[in-house]
């Protein structure tokens, strides 16, 4: 299962800026990947995993943020397709999932 959290945080402030500075700190610091600017995903064992998760995402948004947090299974999060235009270079391998065997 994977988490996916979408953020649009002001910046226009430098205490906006610090706390859109932490917000993204700590999506890192819980095993968030960025897969483009305000995009983040996190692949969790279970969901009950993905709820730990959730429940740390929602205590971290800044009081003036709009976060959305999605969650998909492996089967969809494999289904995605990404476009790159002519002058971009390849995609990012994807984040490493939990190998059990």
């Amino acid at each position: 299962m994977w988490v996916v959290v979408m953020f649009d945080l002001p910046v226009d402030t430098a205490d906006a800026r610090r706390q859109y500075a932490r917000f993204r700190k700590s999506l890192i610091e819980d095993g968030f990947t960025m897969l483009q600017f305000s995009v983040y995903a996190r692949h969790c064992a279970s969901e009950e995993n993905a709820e730990v998760h959730l429940r740390r995402v929602s205590a971290m948004v800044p009081p003036d943020g709009e976060v959305r947090v999605l969650t998909i299974t492996d089967k969809q999060f494999e289904r995605m397709a990404v476009y790159l235009g002519e002058t971009r270079g390849q995609p990012e391998a994807p984040p490493p999932q939990l190998h059990l065997f």
